[in-house]
């Protein structure tokens, strides 16, 4: 054990100690002189180390709202129907995943956990750039690779109940703010540099070969025009090139903290317990796609809102009964939370902010491919058809990251706003705004879906989503800021995992829902039900923590 220096003076050997130890036992965020002296570098190292690799973890999982686009460009066998259900099983696989990354870094430590959920974005990468040089495989194959990459949807959690960890309450808004904010920005950057490493042989003989477009694409620069060679496998391989020194940084420069997680145990032990219970996390998620998804893979017995709560409820049983050891008592003390309200408000809350940023990062590249690359002309009998390509359609690939940017952008803007005039206060606010941007792009969708001319409302659509994305990123602070404020430093890490993993199932039901109403030919509707769940939400928020006599107000 550390001893901890006097209070008013400054022992520099163990602040030195402290600094390099992989292992910290003494660790007082809210006492300012230990602060100053040495907990705020140690903590903004963490904080410097986890942003990069949350980053990783974002683009690793949301990749396949790209690789679709450029799939259907490719001529790959598969219907629209069929590639949206790659990006939805992306979805449930990460957000099935944060359940049980929520209590991974008081049962296996910080460094521990960092470091080895940042490798495991290895094997999705590898796997998916090898499947991609394959056209002729099966469609399960491709699907297994999604449910693959929900890893990197799962580090979130884990990696934020870690950063709350390191930093005192006053600075949890900015914190957060920072490390999810800027950990977001996987999206756009993956948005941005998968079209361009499919540009380039980056690897030579060993990447493999290119495929020829069928279709024009196009990036942030312009279009690309049919027959290019596309070397569509690099959205895979790519992400070695960071992964590898990454996993190695993590390594080497994080901590453990023994104040959070006295049972973490040798490494090897840390590991093996994450690895447990990721496969388990497993379990639910291909059970519940077996029986939700059509035929031929699945069965297609449930509606989407009973497959997503069954998978939430049978991540939490397994884990609740497959738990053994110190595992068994640690999950025990975790699951407190759900006997706390606060919990599920803010959960409802965190689905507004967060769940709406990554459920459209998800579906917005393919459902600009669907709405504005095809002409909606009536046939004689009036029906309206959506099969004639759009001459003057623009590419999915060239504006679908400007919104997740801006949203990422922002986001540490709302934790720091949020820790200056309140969270709740800021919740209520952009609640508005995006009940008002929802109705208004989803009446827009409905002009662009009924129009030969669809890209004349790109412009306003895109804006509109760009608002959305705005409202969301400054949400996605001002919730985070909450918890920090409403719970202790042992729960708000589990609550902030806890919310965040329900949250990501947007990225599950944004593009089931979306791609169901555009094959109904109403893709409006999905919009208007979101800005209903949005105006709840408000009312939720300003009941529980802005009215007058509210038990916590405007935290």
């Amino acid at each position: 054990m550390n001893t901890p220096h006097t209070p008013g003076t400054r022992d520099t050997s163990f602040e030195h100690r402290l600094a390099t130890r992989p292992d910290i036992d003494d660790w007082r965020p809210e006492d300012e002189q230990f602060w100053e002296s040495t907990g705020k570098r140690i903590a903004y190292r963490n904080l410097w180390i986890s942003i990069p690799a949350l980053l990783c973890g974002f683009a690793v999982w949301g990749m396949w709202g790209i690789i679709t686009v450029q799939m259907l460009n490719l001529g790959f066998p598969f219907t629209q129907a069929e590639l949206f259900t790659l990006t939805a099983i992306a979805g449930i696989s990460g957000a099935t995943m944060r359940i049980p990354a929520s209590f991974f870094v008081r049962l296996a430590g910080g460094r521990n956990t960092i470091f080895l959920t940042t490798s495991m974005l290895l094997a999705p990468a590898i796997g998916t750039g090898i499947a991609l040089q394959h056209p002729e495989w099966p469609l399960w194959v491709f699907q297994l690779m999604a449910l693959w990459s929900g890893v990197g949807g799962g580090n979130f959690a884990s990696s934020m109940s870690n950063i709350s960890t390191f930093f005192p309450k006053r600075l949890q808004g900015t914190a957060l703010g920072l490390n999810a904010g800027l950990g977001n920005f996987g999206v756009t950057t993956m948005q941005i540099v998968i079209p361009l490493v499919m540009t380039v042989g980056i690897f030579g003989s060993f990447g493999g070969e290119p495929m020829l477009l069928q279709k024009d694409s196009g990036w942030i620069f312009g279009k690309i025009a049919a027959g290019t060679p596309t070397w569509i496998q690099n959205a895979g391989f790519a992400w070695l090139l960071s992964l590898v020194p990454l996993s190695a940084v993590c390594w080497f420069g994080m901590n453990n903290l023994r104040t959070v997680s006295p049972d973490a145990g040798h490494p090897l032990m840390a590991y093996a317990r994450i690895t447990y219970l990721y496969t388990l996390a497993f379990v639910p998620a291909i059970a519940i796609l077996y029986v939700y998804l059509p035929a031929p893979t699945g069965l297609g017995l449930l509606n989407i809102w009973v497959a997503v709560l069954l998978d939430i409820v049978m991540a939490l049983l397994v884990m609740r009964l497959a738990a053994f050891g110190p595992m068994k008592e640690g999950v025990a003390k975790q699951f407190a939370i759900f006997r706390n309200k606060h919990t599920w408000s803010l959960t409802a809350l965190y689905i507004v902010t967060f769940g709406s940023f990554i459920g459209f990062s998800m579906v917005l590249p393919l459902a600009i491919t669907v709405i504005f690359g095809f002409q909606h002309i009536p046939d004689a009998a009036g029906v309206m058809q959506h099969t004639l390509k759009n001459p003057n359609a623009p590419s999915a690939l060239t504006y679908a990251w400007i919104g997740p940017f801006v949203g990422a952008a922002v986001r540490p803007v709302g934790g720091w706003i949020s820790d200056k005039v309140g969270g709740s206060i800021v919740t209520q606010i952009i609640s508005a705004v995006m009940v008002a941007a929802s109705v208004a792009v989803g009446y827009v969708m409905m002009q662009a879906y009924a129009s030969p001319t669809p890209e004349q409302h790109f412009g306003t659509f895109l804006g509109l989503f760009v608002v959305i994305f705005i409202a969301s990123g400054i949400g996605n602070g001002s919730t985070f800021r909450t918890i920090g404020v409403i719970f202790d430093r042992q729960q708000a890490g589990p609550v902030l995992g806890w919310t965040s993993a329900v949250a990501a199932y947007g990225a599950f039901v944004a593009p089931v829902v979306i791609g169901a109403q555009i094959k109904a030919g109403t893709p409006q509707l999905a919009m208007y039900g979101f800005a209903a769940f949005y105006a709840a939400c408000l009312v939720l928020n300003w009941w529980f923590y802005l009215r007058r006599g509210a038990e916590i107000r405007n935290p």
